[in-house]
């Protein structure tokens, strides 16, 4: 990781390298103070706000408005799944450690009084320490602060909106751990089941002291995704209902209009694209721009959800023909949102006269040592967790080849739900049934060394909080479940090269949406159009009959109806025990102590062109 040290700055601040428990793998190196604020401005095309104008008491000031989302749990520049700092091929970090060094940095250029924080969202679950201090050690129950909790009072955020993965856990585990934030949980939309009264907090005013000046009133709305009542059904329903994000923001701006305030900035984990990964059913999953669109008196929004890295968005409101301004900051920390604001005097009233904003990498400063010493400790525990021996794999099993051929390291995951969900019902009616299995590849770098495995190697294996069922469907509907998943290759011609990384992903289908089956034999033929791709359908060697019924092992993501596929979200369910699936193979390879693939590993389906198999 290169060093980014200003030639003004020393490490004189910094820690004794003593303090750095080497287990952690954070090192001095990590804590050398990044270029300054105006420098990583200047770069990105920024114009320094005058520090002169701060004294002025005239008719115009300019406030900045920063913001995050998408932390998804990481607080320090730390791959767990990797045990090494941080790093991709873009030379991008993560983390609010760094995001803390920009903040103070912009803070100490712009002035403190001149500048607020928000967040939009998804910031508890996503890494092995949000995973850790929410089932393995759970602050519930220990009492203890939640490192994300810590991180974002230790930097200070004036508003978090929540974001559809605060949900995962449960709403008691969201309420203990807002109640641990100093800063307010915003979620205008999300509503106490069958009213319109509002669950969680649906906005705050902050007022801006800005010396010389009449205080500046700034309304922060947030809003979190409708998606939460299908991915989270079994937390929500019947207790929460997430309502339309336009219709919510409408209600609630103009609310906020008319107690006076100055400006209304929108925080709203939704993407901005208009469409949805779900149905009709509900309300339109990525809104933030019809929210810009549609609804009128909102000068700028913070908007998340998509992992994009989206500096300014402009979007002209059809309804006053004002222009709004947007930003997405890019996930984990890896890039910063800042809006400029200028403000000018009328009748009395500030208003917008200008708005602008971009995004700043991160990689251009280095962890806070201040933020870092808050969460040491907690960073030191889940380090140690993840690197707990659970098993020997006789081999190296590997995930990269996992998009278009049967893989033994996927099978394992199969494997252990088939195992959990055939014990599991054992003596009921549905034991009878065959017992099959789906999941797909979630990270193609995952990988099972030769020898140890940790819970690392499982964690980067199955990198989602997803718990598991057991449904019941028939041959015809697992049919169409399997043409739906083979949509996400593009079609390929008989005589054409064999280059299979190049047919994967079609229509932006992503490698998660791509399930697999174990238990029964399949082909999927690549040369025929969508929708008619899956031929050879048996099990045991016998073709499926459309009748025939299985209980298949799913996550509750998909079950819930996650990703659109047909016929799950309505079939019958059998098995739910919330059992974490990450944890059940952790559990069983810690039970039988060896991972062979010679155990459970059956090529059961292929990529065929025109009854050809591929490999």
């Amino acid at each position: 990781m290169p060093d980014h040290a200003s030639d003004h700055e020393s490490d004189r601040d910094m820690p004794p390298l003593a303090d750095t428990p080497p287990r952690s793998g954070l090192s001095r190196r990590n804590f050398l103070v990044g270029a300054s604020a105006a420098g990583v401005l200047a770069a990105a095309g920024w114009v320094q706000t005058p520090r002169a104008v701060a004294a002025g008491g005239g008719k115009s000031v300019t406030i900045t408005i920063m913001g995050t989302s998408d932390i998804h749990a990481n607080v320090l520049n730390w791959d767990y799944y990797k045990d090494a700092a941080y790093g991709d091929s873009a030379g991008n970090t993560i983390g609010l450690a760094r995001v803390s060094s920009l903040v103070n940095q912009i803070r100490a250029d712009r002035g403190r009084e001149r500048t607020l924080l928000f967040d939009a969202g998804d910031t508890i679950q996503g890494s092995p320490l949000g995973f850790y201090y929410a089932t393995v050690d759970p602050v519930t129950e220990s009492g203890a602060v939640h490192p994300v909790a810590a991180g974002l009072n230790a930097i200070g955020y004036d508003a978090v909106a929540l974001g559809n993965h605060e949900f995962n856990y449960g709403l008691e585990f969201l309420d203990y751990w807002i109640s641990q934030l100093d800063a307010p949980a915003l979620a205008a939309n999300a509503v106490h089941a069958g009213t319109t009264e509002p669950a969680f907090q649906p906005y705050v005013v902050k007022k801006m002291h800005v010396p010389g000046y009449k205080p500046i009133r700034v309304g922060v709305l947030g809003l979190t995704n409708p998606g939460v009542v299908i991915w989270d059904k079994s937390n929500v329903s019947g207790r929460v209902d997430v309502l339309d994000v336009v219709e919510s923001a409408a209600r609630w701006v103009a609310v906020m209009r008319a107690e006076g305030v100055d400006v209304v900035v929108v925080s709203v984990h939704a993407g901005d694209s208009g469409l949805s990964s779900y149905g009709s059913d509900i309300p339109v999953e990525n809104a933030a721009r019809m929210l810009a669109e549609e609804v009128p008196g909102i000068d700028a929004i913070l908007f998340g959800h998509a992992h994009l890295d989206k500096p300014e968005v402009r979007v002209t409101n059809r309804v006053t023909g004002k222009e709004v301004v947007m930003s997405e900051p890019k996930n984990w920390g890896q890039r910063l949102s800042v809006f400029d604001l200028e403000l000018t005097m009328e009748r009395g009233q500030w208003g917008v006269a200008t708005a602008r904003s971009l995004t700043l990498n991160t990689n251009t400063v280095a962890d806070d040592p201040a933020l870092v010493q808050v969460v040491q400790a907690q960073h030191d525990a889940v380090v140690a967790y993840v690197n707990t021996p659970v098993a020997t794999s006789s081999e190296t099993l590997a995930a990269a080849e996992s998009c278009w051929k049967d893989t033994a390291i996927l099978d394992y995951v199969n494997h252990v739900q088939i195992d959990v969900v055939s014990k599991a019902i054992a003596g009921t009616a549905e034991a009878s049934l065959p017992i099959i299995s789906l999941a797909a590849p979630f990270n193609r770098a995952a990988t099972f060394p030769a020898g140890q495995v940790t819970i690392k190697d499982v964690a980067g294996l199955y990198i989602y909080d997803n718990t598991l069922l057991g449904s019941v469907l028939t041959g015809a509907q697992i049919k169409d479940y399997l043409e739906y998943s083979a949509k996400y290759f593009l079609t390929v011609a008989p005589g054409a090269p064999v280059a299979p990384a190049t047919w994967t992903n079609a229509q932006g289908t992503p490698d998660y949406n791509f399930d697999q089956f174990s238990g029964v034999t399949y082909d999927i033929d690549i040369s025929q159009p969508q929708g008619s791709r899956i031929v050879n359908l048996a099990w045991e060697g016998t073709p499926v009959a459309a009748d025939q019924r299985f209980v298949v092992a799913v996550n509750n993501y998909r079950q819930s109806g996650g990703g659109g596929f047909p016929h799950i979200a309505a079939a019958p369910v059998v098995y739910n025990a919330q059992v974490a699936i990450r944890e059940a193979i952790v559990a069983y390879a810690s039970a039988t102590g060896v991972i062979d693939p010679t155990d459970f590993h059956v090529v059961n389906w292929r990529l065929v062109r025109a009854g050809t198999p591929v490999f």
